[in-house]
């Protein structure tokens, strides 16, 4: 009998084939919804209204710490993002260095945000940069009223300030209340307001040392799939990893093909293989082993910054079935 199922998640290059029917989940009969990450990520921790979802790293990191989500989750990355380039700093405060947000006032869209905790990550291994150093402001980026997904149980030497329903951390960082903001999308007045830049112009250089480093690129966004429908259907996890492999497996297929731009830019081909010198042959890597110094990273990360109620393993994080596929 097939399985009617339901998917929510951006409609990548890396997930295209499952939208445009080129890839299927074995055994499935399935209705693909895009949305962007940010309302699967609402919907999917305020109700669970996916079978299949992407699902916020961060967030879903502290809820399964707490036994409180109701998605388990396979290695299949959707996003993976450098995050140097999010940090946003005011010009006119003399911050030249990651060192010199110490005592500033940094605003996130939510504590919990995946790029925001890479961010303070990295502040703090690269920069010697401590959570506790900062005082943090949360809240709408552009639109005003954003409060944190799930609860949160951080440090309170930790300063966590909401600033609620009114403003917007773009109105405060440009008006001079706030002297930087973290955030994953770019302000709407970088570019426009001269006060406001990155504090690493040349991220791209600093971001590719960074890898040199650590060998990790970070993750943003997984797949969840249903608690409650695997207990159902257990098979389902295999079969959506395996659906969304093949789906990006496409995506780089089309990415290598120099006869025709799949994308629309020039040169992507020459793109495609600076990445792989920079990075690895296999640099969107899918699955825990490929992945495991950046999953030790981020699982660390939650819990020192005190959003995961304990530290997890990697293992933890996803379906046993997804960690150790057959072979031919």
């Amino acid at each position: 009998m097939t399985l009617k199922i339901s998917l929510a998640c951006e409609q990548y290059d890396r997930t295209r084939a499952l939208f445009d029917g080129r890839v299927r989940i074995e055994g499935c009969d399935m209705t693909a919804i895009h949305l962007h990450a940010e309302e699967c990520f609402h919907r999917a921790f305020n109700g669970a209204e996916f079978d299949i979802t992407e699902l916020s790293g961060s967030s879903y990191m502290m809820t399964l710490s707490r036994g409180e989500c109701p998605y388990v989750a396979i290695p299949a990355f959707v996003s993976k993002v450098f995050r140097h380039s999010a940090i946003y700093v005011r010009a006119d405060r003399g911050i030249r260095t990651p060192q010199d947000l110490i005592g500033k006032r940094v605003g996130m869209p939510e504590y919990q945000m995946t790029a925001c905790l890479w961010a303070r990550g990295i502040l703090e291994d690269e920069y010697q940069v401590r959570p506790r150093d900062i005082q943090w402001f949360t809240g709408g980026q552009e639109e005003a009223g954003r409060r944190e997904r799930s609860p949160l149980h951080v440090d309170p030497s930790v300063s966590i300030t909401p600033i609620g329903d009114q403003r917007t951390l773009i109105g405060m960082l440009s008006s001079g209340e706030l002297d930087a903001v973290i955030t994953a999308r770019a302000p709407s007045a970088y570019g426009v307001d001269p006060n406001i830049v990155r504090l690493f112009e040349d991220f791209r250089s600093v971001e590719s040392a960074y890898f040199r480093k650590t060998g990790i690129f970070p993750i943003m966004h997984l797949i969840g799939v249903r608690r409650s429908l695997l207990e159902q259907a257990p098979w389902l996890a295999v079969s959506a990893y395996k659906a969304f492999v093949a789906a990006k497996a496409i995506a780089i297929h089309e990415l290598h093909d120099i006869g025709v731009n799949m994308v629309t830019l020039p040169w992507v081909n020459a793109e495609v293989t600076a990445a792989e010198r920079a990075l690895a042959q296999d640099f969107w890597s899918y699955g825990l082993e490929p992945n495991r110094a950046a999953l030790e990273a981020m699982t660390r990360y939650s819990y020192e910054q005190g959003l995961a109620a304990r530290k997890l393993s990697p293992e933890e994080l996803f379906h046993p079935g997804t960690l150790e596929m057959s072979k031919l």
